[in-house]
């Protein structure tokens, strides 16, 4: 299951990070902090392979966290219409970097997505049959989902590749336009759909443990079970704000405000279950690690 890294045995560890501004790549380096390892964030351009193997060079980390990538500003349409600059960065600049961290004996750690499925006649909405890790992605729908499906598939063949597909990410900043909760509570309406969410406060710092254990492969990175956008409200209202109110509208009527269709799935965490029993399920590690730090308490 593991490759054999520089970062094997005893030694003390040393992370090389890409993607210091995006959200997930500034959460890693504060987990770093708080467990006393060692890290650096790359300066090189993913597409650019003399500067990696100069940081590489440089720098002579344990293993290399890729949390780089275009998810488009301010979502994933943006990708709809700037392809070459979605391909440069989310395609050639993963596999340089992968390639690179091969030759160098280097597990990559390489924040992917789920958002390359959605629910069909084999994995139907409400049945509890979620896509594995071995399934073969069946929506295309926006041209960001069909790029991280087409890198995923190539990254199969690099032993040295640790794909962890985060879907729906949600973390405790409440105030963070990124976050899954932040961005449906400030929309006019939502639809109602369960779906597979990944809790960042929880699985991040099961990320830095899978590159301890030099785990490989690819894994659903989210937590067990589904939750739809209502009950993510309902929860929001319950523990933060009384007063919030909210619209639902359907698939039909949000294809007309949306450039690009949106991926809805279930993902099967027996897997990552398996390495990591700990690991809460979606409606216990909202509560846990969202909600009740921000619960807003009212006076008597």
């Amino acid at each position: 299951m593991g490759h054999s890294a520089n970062g094997n045995g005893s030694g003390p560890l040393k992370f090389l990070i890409y993607g210091r501004t995006g959200w997930i790549g500034g959460l890693l380096g504060k987990i770093c902090e708080s467990q006393g390892i060692d890290y650096t964030y790359g300066s090189g351009r993913l597409e650019n392979r003399t500067s990696l193997e100069n940081d590489i060079a440089t720098i002579k980390p344990t293993h290399v966290f890729n949390a780089a990538g275009v998810t488009g500003r301010p979502n994933v349409d943006w990708c709809e219409s700037h392809k070459v600059e979605t391909i440069r960065t989310n395609v050639v600049g993963t596999l340089t970097l992968a390639d690179v961290c091969r030759d160098k004996g280097l597990v990559m750690i390489n924040y992917a997505t789920g958002c390359i499925f959605e629910y069909d006649d084999k994995h139907p909405l409400g049945s509890g049959i979620g896509f594995k890790e071995e399934d073969t992605p069946n929506f295309t729908g926006s041209y960001y989902s069909k790029t991280k499906a087409m890198v995923e598939d190539l990254l199969k063949n690099y032993e040295n590749v640790c794909t962890l597909r985060v879907r729906m990410p949600i973390s405790s900043d409440l105030n963070n336009p990124r976050n899954f909760i932040t961005k449906i509570a400030r929309y006019e309406k939502v639809v109602n759909i369960p779906n597979s969410m990944t809790i960042l406060d929880e699985l991040l710092p099961i990320s830095i443990e899978m590159a301890k254990r030099n785990l490989t492969g690819i894994w659903n990175f989210t937590n067990p079970g589904v939750v739809s956008h209502n009950e993510i409200l309902e929860m929001y209202r319950d523990y933060i704000n009384p007063n919030f109110t909210w619209k639902n509208f359907n698939l039909e009527e949000q294809a007309k405000v949306i450039v690009a269709p949106r991926s809805n799935n279930e993902m099967d965490g027996a897997k990552l279950k398996k390495e990591f029993p700990e690991l809460l399920s979606i409606k216990e590690s909202l509560i846990k690690y969202v909600f009740k730090p921000n619960q807003k308490t009212t006076a008597a």
